[in-house]
């Protein structure tokens, strides 16, 4: 009935057992002998908002099976009428209004500890914070902001101390975070950034809230190194940069740039891979790609600023040619189905469609050509790797 091993975050077993083995509920874990009765969904409510919203900055559990009367012994939960999975945990939250609509993320996994089965509801950490309803659900109060304090939940009446609630603020915005993770989440609204006076070679923006935070690229005009991915652009030549991120004068972050297009477009250098489909000792397939939520990804949209015309046409183009993951969990497996089902594929090379390479002196480009069409087919055959899952 509930998840065993789920894919989307596998806790750790020795700490769930360590929890338990400690005979008394802390700051982001709790216990309960059964799963909670129909009649006790406000405090199912109740108690995921202020697991979620703990002042630990740590994944929470509710950990059900555990009799804490009976010195903590393991009651399976086999036999339990009211056990939920995690598709239901999640159209239970899907339904209460939150602030913001921002939900936390939870699911349910299952594990045998001392000859019992146990489930454990997994609250994942986040900077999502405070999480508080809009609306009241029964007793759950609407804009009372709910928190755990060592192992007490703030009641369904009144709301956490205001020092508790500006911690869960600060939280949201960063800053309690080191300046890498916070120049993460501030260059996702690229609005937010000014252009800086410098020279023609370099190009230099900073946050106009937190002026300590800096992006910068520096022209590197080196034409005589080619990708494949060049070779989809009306101008194929490239012109490579390096792009820097400080906080005051330190370094935090640096990574290679290229400027498409002629310069109508700027990116980060995407990331490389590749699958050994008939070697061990070498890849057959080599492609480019992106993670959703990294750094990197967060600087390609960062500088991409659509404008209708040529930059959308040649990031389009970049884009067609770069695969795009939503986690690196979600690269690795679609390795391994690239792996088994590469040969079975009834994806045809002859009618996939391919830019012009010319020839140009010490390249291959029959290489360059072979890895065009390479990712052409792994974006096929990821949209079926997506749709068997």
């Amino acid at each position: 009935m509930c998840d065993y091993g789920n894919k989307r975050g596998k806790y750790a077993k020795k700490e769930i057992i360590r929890l338990i083995e400690l005979r008394q509920e802390g700051a982001y874990w709790d216990f309960k002998r059964e799963w909670y009765s129909k009649g006790q969904k406000a405090d199912l409510l109740h108690d995921i908002i202020c697991m979620a919203n703990n002042l630990q900055n740590k994944d929470a559990y509710i950990i059900i099976g555990i009799n804490e009367e009976n010195n903590y012994e393991v009651e399976s939960v086999l036999e339990d009428i009211n056990r939920w999975n995690t598709q239901k945990l999640v159209d239970f939250l899907k339904d209460k209004k939150f602030a913001g609509d921002e939900r936390p993320i939870v699911y349910v996994e299952s594990i045998k500890v001392f000859d019992g089965i146990i489930d454990i509801i997994i609250i994942k950490n986040s900077n999502d914070t405070p999480y508080y309803l809009k609306e009241s659900y029964r007793k759950v109060s609407a804009n009372n902001i709910y928190t755990r304090i060592m192992d007490t939940n703030t009641p369904k009446n009144k709301s956490a101390d205001i020092i508790h609630v500006e911690f869960l603020w600060r939280k949201r915005f960063r800053l309690l975070s080191p300046p890498l993770e916070q120049v993460h989440y501030y260059l996702k609204k690229s609005e937010d950034w000014i252009d800086s006076p410098t020279n023609y070679e370099t190009k230099k923006k900073y946050n106009k809230y937190h002026p300590e935070f800096s992006i910068e690229y520096t022209l590197e005009d080196n034409g005589s190194a080619y990708q494949y991915y060049l070779f989809n652009q009306t101008d194929i030549r490239p012109h490579w940069n390096e792009i820097r991120i400080y906080y005051h004068q330190t370094l935090l972050f640096t990574c290679e740039g290229i400027n498409l297009d002629g310069g109508r477009y700027l990116t980060p250098v995407p990331e490389t891979s590749g699958i050994s489909i008939d070697s061990i000792s070498k890849w057959d397939i080599i492609f480019k790609y992106f993670i959703k939520n990294t750094l990197l990804y967060e600087i390609h949209r960062f500088y991409y600023v659509p404008d209708g015309d040529e930059a959308d046409s040649s990031h389009n183009r970049f884009m067609e040619s770069v695969l795009l993951f939503n986690s690196k969990e979600e690269l690795e497996n679609f390795k391994e189905y690239v792996l088994v089902n590469w040969n079975r594929s009834n994806i045809n090379r002859e009618d996939i469609w391919t830019p012009h390479f010319p020839d140009i002196e010490g390249y291959h480009m029959e290489q360059f050509k072979k890895e065009f069409i390479d990712v052409q087919i792994l974006q096929k055959m990821l949209i079926q790797f997506r749709k068997s899952e």
